[in-house]
Order: structure tokens, then C-alpha cells, then sequence
């Protein structure tokens, strides 16, 4: 039998959630495409301007008889937009030829750069939702981001910096701003409260392997975290919150993982104030972009039963069946087999220059 958040995350049509739901393409923008139809219709009345004027001699002007350039502009208007007035017509047998095997086709070409901008711009939406569509039923194992102020972005530069695809990442927020500036980045974007349980349905958090929860206020990350955690019982579930005592009530209602956002800024800004030099160690191990950052992997075969404090690699931390266990611990002192590392590990600039 289906359950119910089955049953219940595709009640919402796809249609409707064009302009809430932004899926990243990778085509050029509509601008863009418009421009190109332009330019195209453009140099197919040129072309036929230019052949009725060279062959002028073979065209009669009901008016005054003789054919000018103006008259060749306005009888390849009129002719390409199929009006055809009849007041300038090809009598020469050339000239019908020309008309035939020529001005037809580029009449073609031109009523289908005309049509194909105007559907173009009809099925846009009905082509957004068929995308949306199709990403829903797609997505799966995928880090949703409940908020996108200064946490959430640096979350997602973090799991970014990790080599995460981006395709992988989901931002939900309120704000529009902050979601076109998400989707600059590639990603997937919800626009919607959190708190919401239809629109974090919409984000796929009943199928998504993690949750982060960066909201603005620790009551509004409290009521995120229930309503996730009632969506996707399995799913890791990370929140961040301003003070230490509201940290129960963010475990309470299912977060597996706290972050304390501003008793950390304290205590770097108290380190800061005597060992400058320990501070800027913590902002290099906490940025992913060269230096050195924390890693996790597993134990390699040839490592398993042997001290982790004789590697290669400074190993901070051994997490065993779920459970960490710092490098000082006397769990930590032989290595078994699918036990994690965690470690510092070097990280090359992108240029592969040296740091």
C-alpha cells in the first residue's frame, strides 16, 4: 500500500508551480533566442530585396511602372508576409523563376521564424512544467537547503567546494532575490516559506538524503525541522541556530546535527583577540577552496588494524558504526574495517598553483 506522503507529494499539478519551481538550463537565455529569430527573419528579406532589385527589370509597378529600391524593400515585405497586394508583380519569365525556386522558400523561411517565436512563446510555460515534471520524478538523494541568507550560502559553497553537482542541490526560500541568485549558481530553486510541508514537498524532501535548515530565527528553524523531520524520517536533518539553548529543541524536534552559529563567531572572535594565528588555521580548515580543509574517507584495507596516529595524514577523528570517537580516545588506537577518518588534507587552488 502507497503512504501517505506518496500518495500526497504529487497533488500539487506541475503546471501550477511554473514561477515556483526554477529548473536550471543550460540553453540560451529568451532574450537571446528572440534575438537569433530576428536577425534570421531580417536576412531573409534582405536576401529578397536584394534579388528583386537586381532583376528589377523583370518587375512591373502598377503605379509608375518602374521599380526602385524602395519599391523592392516594400514588395519583399509584402511578400514574405504573405499580404501580396498585387500592386508590384514579376511578369518576365526569369522573375517568376526567381519567385518560384527562391523568394517561395525564403517566404517559408520567414513565416517559420514568425510562427516559431510566437509558439516559442505560448509553450514556454506549458515546457517549464513538463521540465518540472520531469525533474520531480527524477530527483532523488539530493541536499535541500531551507534558506538562502548568509548560512545557506555558505553551505552551499561548502558542498560546492566538495565537488558536489549542483544539480544535486535544492534551495527553498521566500525571498526572490536570494533564489535568482541561487540559480545563477545552477541550482534548483523552490520559492516558498519552509515551514511549509506542501512546498517542502514540492523540493522533495520526503526523498532527499539531507536537510539544512538555515533559517533566520531559531523558532522558525524549530518548526522547519518538525515539519521535515515528519516528511523524511530517514533523511540527515542539519540545523543552525543563534543561541546554545535552543540547541535541545532543534534535537528535539529531529535534527541530527546542531550548529550553535553564534557562539562559534564568539569564540573565534575571543581566539582572535590572543592567538590571531589559530583563527586564521579554523578559516582555512573551514574553506574549501585551497589550503587545507577537513576531509572524511574511509579506512583503506592496508590501514585496518594499525594506529591512525601513524598515517600519512592528520587524523582528528575515527567514526565507527555511526559513533565518533576523537584521535585520543582508546577507541580510536586500531583501526577496523569500515571505520571513517576523519582528517586534514590539502587542497590544490584550482589553477594548480602553489599555495
Amino acid at each position: 500500500m502507497r503512504s501517505r506522503a506518496t500518495r500526497t507529494e504529487n497533488i500539487t499539478p506541475d503546471h501550477t508551480l511554473v514561477g515556483v519551481v526554477h529548473i536550471p538550463s543550460g540553453g540560451v537565455g529568451p532574450v537571446q533566442a528572440i534575438g537569433k529569430r530576428v536577425i534570421g527573419a531580417l536576412l531573409a528579406l534582405l536576401a529578397t530585396v536584394i534579388i528583386v532589385y537586381v532583376d528589377r527589370a523583370g518587375y512591373q509597378d502598377n503605379a509608375d511602372g518602374d521599380v526602385t529600391l524602395l519599391d523592392s524593400i516594400y514588395y519583399a515585405t509584402v511578400s514574405l508576409s504573405t499580404t501580396g497586394y498585387g500592386d508590384i508583380t514579376p511578369v518576365s519569365d526569369s522573375a517568376r523563376l526567381v519567385n518560384i525556386l527562391i523568394i517561395t522558400p525564403l517566404r517559408v523561411l520567414f513565416l517559420i521564424v514568425l510562427v516559431g517565436t510566437t509558439l516559442e512563446v505560448l509553450t514556454e510555460r506549458s515546457r517549464q512544467a513538463l521540465k518540472i515534471q520531469r525533474w520531480r520524478s527524477k530527483v532523488r538523494d539530493h541536499v535541500v537547503v531551507i534558506g538562502y541568507g548568509t548560512k545557506g550560502r555558505s553551505a552551499i559553497r561548502s558542498l560546492l567546494g566538495d565537488d558536489v553537482d549542483p544539480a544535486s542541490l535544492v534551495v527553498v526560500d521566500s525571498d526572490q532575490a536570494m533564489l535568482d541568485a541561487a540559480a545563477a549558481l545552477g541550482l534548483v530553486t523552490v520559492h516558498g516559506s519552509g515551514t511549509r510541508s506542501d512546498v517542502l514537498r514540492v523540493a522533495g524532501v520526503q526523498r532527499a538524503k539531507a536537510i539544512v535548515v538555515a533559517a533566520n530565527r531559531d523558532d522558525t528553524a524549530v518548526l522547519i525541522t518538525l515539519t521535515a523531520r515528519e516528511l523524511a524520517p530517514k533523511a540527515t536533518i542539519v540545523a543552525a541556530v543563534r543561541e546554545a539553548e535552543n540547541v535541545h529543541l532543534l534535537r528535539q524536534s529531529g535534527a541530527d546535527s546542531v550548529v550553535v552559529s553564534s557562539e562559534t563567531a564568539g569564540r573565534l572572535l575571543g581566539m582572535a583577540t590572543t592567538t590571531p594565528a589559530v583563527v586564521e588555521i579554523f578559516e582555512d580548515l573551514l574553506t574549501t577552496d585551497e589550503g587545507l580543509a577537513m576531509g572524511e574517507r574511509f579506512v583503506e584495507p592496508e590501514e585496518v588494524g594499525g594506529s591512525p596516529r601513524h598515517l600519512a595524514d592528520i587524523v582528528l577523528g575515527v567514526v565507527r558504526r555511526g559513533v565518533l570517537h576523537r584521535i585520543d580516545a582508546p577507541q580510536a588506537d586500531a583501526l577496523e574495517p569500515g571505520d571513517r577518518l576523519i582528517y586534514v588534507r590539502k587542497v590544490t587552488p584550482p589553477d594548480g598553483a602553489p599555495d
